[in-house]
């Protein structure tokens, strides 16, 4: 399945699923795996955290 890849940098990938189940989030595919909740910056329940370092790029993607 092809994902609508919203942005890439650094070695992350962001996609976004269409008609993705709430709270409105993304997700970082590739080498690394999770999502964040557009809103807030926080990882949805149960996914696991970036390193610090490429969390600080995401965040920063994110309040552009």
């Amino acid at each position: 399945m092809l994902l609508p890849r919203i942005s890439k940098f650094g070695g992350i990938i962001i996609v976004l699923y269409y008609n993705d189940h709430d709270p409105p989030h993304f997700h970082i595919v590739g080498e690394y795996k999770t999502r964040i909740e557009i809103a807030t910056g926080q990882y949805l329940k149960g996914d696991s955290p970036l390193p610090s370092s490429k969390e600080k790029d995401v965040i920063k993607w994110l309040e552009k």
